[in-house]
């Protein structure tokens, strides 16, 4: 799935041009039901309103959709639209609501107004941008750390979390065309000490076979010592396995 923006949440935000009240919504979609259904709760919501203008593209068939509603043509749901692709935003319906005040703004002034309409909508709601991602794990030491957290960010990857105890275990989230790059950098500038691996990997299997142990421990059965032994040299044969392998690429 190649990347694209959107926005994060549903959001509104509004101003006032000589006593017209626009109010811009926004609303992250991916059908065109889910975009008319958000179009029609507007209406609804703001029935009384002189104008709801609205335009929305989506990815599934490159849809792009706009209405003036009442307006003059090309001056409210073209503006709004234009907004859309010049953002290069996708998966996204705007909203703009608007009260008249009693004052014709003219076609410019109309088209300047929904233009900024449907910019404070798209800041309200957020532009992010969605990407396929891998979640990589790292079990490093203190001293590399430091490193490692400044590492992430600046080629595009996201912490999620971090567990210090007597080494750090850091998971994060990169574009999946940026995993194999990182994964290089970390073996690189730990000098071959340090390893980012999917999370079903090393992290993962460690945190199974600690549930394995708890279970074993903790259940209603006390387990024989062969039973023990056997879950002691699998999980070192697992770990030792992981290691190698790394280290031998």
């Amino acid at each position: 799935m190649p990347s694209y923006k959107t926005v994060k949440k549903r959001a509104h935000d509004e101003f006032t041009e000589k006593r017209s009240r626009f109010i811009g919504y926004v609303c992250p979609v991916q059908t065109v039901e889910e975009a008319n259904g958000f179009i029609s709760e507007i209406k609804q919501k703001h029935w009384d309103a002189k104008h709801n203008v609205y335009a929305y593209i989506l990815r599934d068939g490159n849809i792009k959709k706009y209405s003036d509603d009442g307006e003059p043509q090309g001056t409210a749901g073209v503006p709004v639209l234009d907004v859309l692709e010049k953002s290069d935003v996708k998966d996204v319906c705007v909203v703009a609501t608007r009260y008249f005040g009693g004052i014709l703004l003219g076609g410019g002034g109309l088209v300047r107004a929904y233009s900024h309409t449907a910019k404070i909508a798209l800041d309200s709601g957020v532009i992010v941008t969605m990407a396929k991602c891998d979640e990589l794990c790292v079990l490093s030491d203190y001293n590399y750390y430091g490193k490692l957290a400044s590492l992430i960010p600046e080629n595009g990857g996201t912490v999620i979390s971090a567990d210090f105890a007597d080494n750090v275990k850091v998971k994060f989230s990169i574009p999946c065309e940026k995993s194999g790059n990182i994964k290089n950098l970390i073996v690189d500038t730990s000098n071959g000490r340090f390893f980012a691996e999917k999370t079903a990997g090393r992290c993962g299997m460690k945190r199974i076979f600690l549930v394995i142990l708890a279970l074993l421990l903790l259940g209603d059965y006390e387990p024989p010592d062969k039973l023990l032994t056997l879950y002691s040299t699998a999980y070192g044969a697992v770990m030792t396995y992981y290691f190698t392998r790394q280290e031998g690429k």
